[in-house]
């Protein structure tokens, strides 16, 4: 039987919404009033890919290297990309974490997905709140900590992460001058780690 006018219609509607977004999630349908039983369709005629739980893409679309980043913003709403998953963001060091780091608040419960694998940390008052910056990663708004927390945070959960790579962070995030000194000291201290990180810190300038 040939496809009604009408779900054609709606199929090119959804098509046109995956062609701005990337990723796209059952509730974008919904915000445009389009019904979501079009994203079953479109995946079993191949015109959708299921890239992971309620998350669509045009199948073979090239997405960015931190797709995974914007899969995690999409399905943790309240989580904050960090540590290592953020220095990779702002191209500091050499880690290339195989997990999604994402900080949530303290009693949040832990989210449970199937893939990306995720490493969460929880944080709360000011050290979860502080030093936000948007990212748009493949159409999607993604929460991550800036340059300089990053830096905090990694000597924070330096138990966590090693000790080496939150100096190696320091280092190449100053010599590449993505930190400054007084962003270091602000976060330092939102962390409680100020008397940590003084004597690197003063290492650094020397």
């Amino acid at each position: 039987m040939a496809p009604s006018s009408e779900s054609t219609t709606l199929e090119q509607a959804v098509l046109a919404l995956a062609e701005r977004q990337p990723l796209m999630r059952a509730r974008d349908l919904a915000g445009q009033g389009l019904p979501t039983v079009v994203l079953s369709r479109l995946v079993s005629v191949g015109k959708l890919e299921r890239v992971a739980r309620g998350v669509y893409s045009l199948p073979g679309r090239v997405l960015s290297e931190h797709r995974s980043l914007a899969e995690v913003a999409l399905r943790v709403p309240r989580g904050v990309v960090c540590l290592l998953s953020a220095l990779r963001v702002h191209g500091i060091g050499t880690q290339a974490p195989h997990e999604v780091w994402t900080a949530i608040p303290h009693h949040s419960p832990t989210p449970r997905l199937d893939q990306p694998a995720l490493r969460v940390v929880r944080m709360s008052g000011a050290a979860l709140t502080e030093g936000i910056e948007t990212v748009t990663i493949d159409g999607v708004q993604v929460p991550v900590y800036n340059a300089a927390k990053t830096v905090a945070d990694c000597f924070k959960y330096r138990n966590k992460i090693g000790l080496d790579v939150a100096l190696e962070a320091l280092r190449d995030g100053w010599s590449q001058r993505k930190l400054t000194m007084d962003a270091l000291w602000r976060y330092a201290t939102v962390d409680r780690v100020a008397n940590v990180m003084r004597p690197y810190l003063e290492s650094i300038v020397a």
